[in-house]
């Protein structure tokens, strides 16, 4: 019995990522403390709803914190963090980097939904392709309601159409070694937009897609129409902690550059609530 995994084996590699990954302070005390009380003692082998229950504790603390369980899993566990792997760029662009509608409603709005946020390197065109369409509409709806996040530099990328041409800082994000600002692009005189904004979320705007809603309401630039986000604004980075566990850990936290603060736990709130099937006119209404 060795070589089974236990679920208090899998919390005690868990935690003991954290300290390498995460800022030290008070959150990550509490992450390592409310894990290590839940499951500290339990001996039992980890299965998938092991896997959900450990989530969901560490949720009170980190939202962002996830793990999959895999029961053919055969990696190899990490002993460094070996970060993000590079996207596939066919996949990227068999996907338009999640650029999932463009279109004019009767009334001259223009919708564009974004449905992940890509490496900008590769959704820039997309992107600029979409926003160019924008052009000469009367508002602009950005839904934002099945982003489940993404790129911090796609978020720069996409604030910066917004927001205007000169670059503005969104956000500092906070590193045990390190901290790293993120600006909005310079763009070329006229190449940003300057019709009324609406960001449509809900509990589908998730991690960066977030990160963006609220970044351009601080602001003050857009109206925020729908349902209150998940609230997960930790950075993480993926460790695999055994070969049937891969897990998401934190390792970064935002600070927004307007509030002094970010949406972990409490989530984007909608400057004007509304329900899925009544967000698109809520937010034309909201915008006239």
């Amino acid at each position: 019995m060795s070589d089974v995994l236990l679920v208090h084996d899998l919390v005690e590699r868990l935690t003991g990522w954290l300290p390498r990954l995460m800022p030290s302070g008070a959150r990550r005390d509490a992450l390592i403390a409310v894990l290590t009380e839940r499951f500290g003692a339990a001996d039992t082998p980890v299965t998938g709803a092991d896997c959900v229950a450990i989530e969901q504790c560490a949720w009170t603390v980190s939202r962002h914190l996830a793990l999959t369980f895999e029961p053919g899993g055969t990696g190899r566990p990490d002993t460094v963090s070996p970060g993000w792997p590079d996207p596939d760029p066919d996949v990227v662009r068999a996907r338009a980097a999640c650029v999932s509608q463009v279109r004019r409603l009767a009334d001259g709005t223009c919708l564009i939904s974004v449905d992940d946020l890509d490496a900008v390197s590769l959704a820039q065109p997309y992107l600029d392709a979409a926003f160019a369409l924008a052009h000469g509409s009367a508002r602009i709806l950005l839904d934002l309601r099945a982003n489940g996040g993404g790129d911090p530099a796609t978020v720069a990328h996409i604030a910066g159409r917004l927001l205007g041409d000169t670059p503005t800082q969104l956000s500092e994000v906070v590193y045990p070694d390190r901290r790293r600002q993120w600006w909005t692009p310079a763009l070329p005189s006229g190449t940003s937009l300057r019709q009324p904004v609406a960001v449509l979320v809900g509990p589908g705007t998730f991690s960066s897609g977030e990160a963006l809603a609220y970044h351009l309401q601080a602001r003050g630039r857009v109206a925020v129409v729908g349902e209150t986000t998940p609230g997960a604004a930790d950075h993480i980075t993926p460790i695999r902690l055994a070969p049937t566990v891969l897990a998401y850990l934190p390792e970064a936290y935002v600070v927004d550059s307007i509030t002094g603060t970010n949406w972990e736990g409490a989530g984007v709130v909608p400057d004007v609530v509304s329900p899925p099937d009544t967000v698109i006119e809520t937010a034309v209404e909201a915008l006239r």
